[in-house]
């Protein structure tokens, strides 16, 4: 964590910095709005704002930003006051995860808004990535305020729960392209805009109370509980069972057909009060290199 950080003419450039790639960040399945741009770069969209992000050598540049905006709200999304180092250390304990950090190593878990990572990974289920990328895309076009331009092309922010809320489900469907996914997109939206469901007091409970209270929710199971928890709410022992993380701890750990369910348990014994880490480093390795398909 020893890095420099400076500004210069609307940019933020993180010397020395070298737990960080942003390909291994934002192409891990854990977020949704992100572009890659022709230089590799990234642009993504958060906290209604844009940001376009760059490696160069051990540097990481944030442009079109500042010094207070990088304190207000990129070293949290960054989850810049981790030590990754340490983690990483105690994670490679494991040869299997040494492996998989290896390939990795530049991953970090981001500090995402709750009702966007909520209804994003709603719209998971039984998806794709491209289409789920689609649909976020679409439905922040559509309905989210103007956050700003880069590199030619307009961005919006994801809209508050009242303007999904007050939709039409086929509206829904067919507008944002979701499928079955429409009505529960709809209920929960409006749960949240009714103050029938509070998102915030999920900060200050545990996984398995966090998990409890989300899964009343329309299209909120086990897995996507759990993505919401590790992805929005700082939940680190979050372990989120999807095809990749099935197939990867059968293929190392199980060596057997093995239920989701049983798989996070698995997956908490094993990884402990890091396992949140665990999971995404081992379905990043798994997925790239197509491990256990």
């Amino acid at each position: 964590m020893n890095y420099n950080i400076i500004e210069d003419k609307n940019k933020i450039i993180i010397e020395n910095i070298l737990d960080f790639n942003p390909k291994h960040i934002f192409e891990c399945g854990q977020c949704f709005r992100w572009y890659v741009e022709e230089d590799e770069s990234y642009t993504t969209i958060a906290y209604g704002k844009v940001l376009n992000v760059k490696k160069v050598e051990n540097s990481i540049i944030l442009s079109n930003t500042n010094m207070k905006e990088f304190h207000d709200i990129w070293y949290n999304y960054f989850d810049l006051d981790k030590d990754y180092w340490s983690i990483k250390k105690e994670l490679s304990k494991d040869p299997i995860l040494k492996e998989a950090i290896t390939f990795g190593q530049g991953l970090r878990i981001l500090n995402q808004e709750p009702y966007e990572t909520l209804i994003s990974f709603i719209i998971s289920a039984n998806n794709q990535i491209p289409r789920i990328k689609k649909a976020v895309e679409l439905i922040s076009t559509d309905l989210g305020e103007y956050a700003g331009t880069w590199n030619g092309k307009e961005y919006f922010s994801f809209p508050k729960p009242d303007k999904l809320a007050d939709l039409d489900v086929e509206y829904i469907k067919e507008k944002y392209r979701v499928g079955f996914r429409a009505d529960r997109i709809k209920e929960t939206s409006r749960r949240i805009k009714d103050k029938e469901f509070d998102l915030q007091c999920l900060y200050n409970l545990s996984r398995d109370e966090g998990k409890n209270l989300l899964t009343t929710l329309p299209g909120v199971g086990p897995k996507v509980s759990d993505c919401i928890l590790l992805f929005a709410f700082d939940k680190e022992e979050a372990f989120p069972v999807d095809v990749w993380v099935k197939r990867v701890m059968e293929y190392f750990y199980l060596k057997e057909e093995t239920s989701p369910k049983q798989i996070g348990l698995s997956g908490a014994r094993i990884f402990g009060r890091l396992a949140g880490y665990a999971q995404q480093y081992l379905f990043y390795y798994a997925r790239e290199l197509g491990i256990g398909k």
